[in-house]
């Protein structure tokens, strides 16, 4: 198997505004609130934005930027900006009528005090692992109930996470894909309510907020680019169901305009449901096992809602090999050139393995308009959820990359 596989898409419209179609999903009042809600609660901080001027150098562009996202709050993981602030939005919206009230905040949620009506409320989700565990955590921040679901190739670290956070967690047999339809069966069923961060066959506000929520990493990113006087040209991000891309090409694409940097989507062979999809110029669904070392990204189903957004903002979308991810999670674990170490998981790194593996592609990087004027964004969007899949990955535990 090839290192990769580079597509431009043929759908994109680099010269185009940011249209009512996009601003429906995300806009900038949604960011605002979004950033009001998340930014209030405990813990929470800006992760670092890292220059990797070492790597930068090794892979001849001008700048790599890395937002480390293992930093995140103490969940290792972006995915509380999304699920955990879509669970707070749903109890906003629920619990006035349960406890006749005319409006909740969310600081009436962390102080507890409609208590009774937020137990009564059940929200629940499929995961590869970070989505459940940021759902489960804002359930116990805000105090409703939780049911996770999880396909039988999530880890029993991964597993054992989210039960740390009071949530009941069911083992589904088959894919990722399979558990989001189970999730929102017994949701059906139970009367619970589904928060999943894709919108494919559902019928909820959650995927919205998820997205609004992921704006916020996005927009701190462009915050603190601006701050130290500079903006990419590229932004290399990895795509499961599409949410946290389609949030970061609207941030950048809301930014920036037609000036905006070309947002590549990097995906795992055996899933690239948007590599095919962008490719066919419609949703299209990718069969089999979508087994991959991304766990986090073996999704065969785009999300509906990040399509609207991905398909005219995404210039182009790759799919990389497991064994890049890995090879890229022990080089940012000893740094390069004088680059700190960085703690980063399977699925974080997809972006950061998809831009090295084209940069030493010469028909590649002249495809991507990459050169040594280049300057990268990426997201490293997971640490070491799973510690002892990082060790066996790596050959070192988390706890002594991160204090070397």
């Amino acid at each position: 198997m090839p290192d990769f596989s580079l597509l431009i898409n043929p759908g994109a419209t680099p010269r185009a505004p940011y249209g009512d179609d996009q601003a429906a999903i995300l806009n900038a009042d949604g960011l605002a609130e979004a950033w009001a809600v998340i930014s209030s609660w405990p813990g929470y901080a800006w992760t670092p934005l890292i220059n990797l001027t070492g790597l930068a150098r090794e892979a001849s562009v001008s700048a790599i930027y890395y937002k480390d996202e293992g930093l995140r709050f103490h969940l290792k993981s972006f995915k509380p900006l999304g699920g955990a602030y879509a669970v707070a939005r749903l109890l906003m919206d629920e619990v006035p009528a349960l406890a006749g009230v005319v409006e909740v905040t969310t600081q009436d949620l962390l102080d507890g005090i409609h208590a009774d009506a937020c137990a009564r409320v059940t929200v629940t989700a499929a995961t590869d692992g970070n989505h459940g565990r940021s759902v489960a955590w804002g359930a116990q921040l805000f105090g409703c109930r939780c049911v996770i679901f999880i396909n039988e190739a999530v880890s029993a670290g991964r597993e054992a996470a989210i039960a740390a956070f009071g949530a009941e967690v069911q083992r589904n047999p088959g894919s990722f894909d399979d558990a989001v339809r189970q999730a929102r069966k017994t949701a059906a069923q139970e009367g619970w309510h589904v928060i999943p961060d894709t919108a494919a066959g559902a019928n909820s506000a959650s995927p919205r907020h998820v997205t609004q929520g992921y704006g916020v990493m996005a927009a701190e990113a462009i915050e603190q680019l601006l701050s130290a006087d500079t903006t990419p040209t590229h932004v290399f991000v990895q795509a499961g169901v599409g949410g946290m891309a389609s949030a970061t090409c609207a941030q950048f694409w809301q930014a920036f305009g037609t000036d905006r940097p070309r947002i590549i989507v990097v995906e795992p062979f055996s899933a690239a449901c948007w590599f095919e999809s962008l490719r066919a110029g419609q949703p299209t669904i990718v069969a089999g096992e979508l087994d991959s070392l991304m766990g986090g990204l073996a999704c065969g189903e785009i999300s509906d809602i990040a399509w609207p957004i991905l398909k005219p903002g995404a210039y182009a979308a790759m799919m990389v090999a497991d064994a890049n991810a890995a090879d890229v999670m022990r080089l940012l674990a000893v740094g390069v050139n004088g680059d700190p170490p960085i703690v980063a998981g399977e699925s974080g790194v997809a972006g950061l393995a998809g831009f090295l593996a084209v940069s030493r592609d010469e028909n590649a990087r002249r495809q991507l308009g990459l050169d040594a004027t280049s300057r990268v964004m990426l997201f490293g969007t997971e640490g070491a959820t799973d510690a002892k899949t990082y060790s066996e990955i790596v050959g070192r535990h988390p706890e002594d990359v991160a204090h070397n």
